[in-house]
């Protein structure tokens, strides 16, 4: 029952961070940014919790992901 509260809460928190960040960038980019970090997030606790593979092909999965978060940003910065 904690970790469902816990896990309610983390949720909640996400998405209101979501609608602050949407304020000041494009909701496009604020959504993709939102996404790639639950997903890389998902990944390191897959392998930290759950024994997930390490694969080089995983890690640069996830490298690729976070170089477009990157480079979204980047390019909400110089336009």
């Amino acid at each position: 029952m904690v970790g469902v509260i816990i896990a309610v809460v983390c949720m909640a928190a996400s998405g209101a961070l979501l609608w602050r960040a949407q304020k000041t960038i494009p909701i496009g980019t604020a959504y993709a940014v939102w996404t790639g970090i639950g997903a890389a997030g998902t990944f390191i606790v897959g392998i930290l919790f759950y024994s997930d593979s390490t694969s080089a092909l995983r890690r640069v999965s996830v490298g690729l992901i976070i170089a477009g978060i990157i480079g979204l940003k980047l390019a909400h910065g110089s336009g």
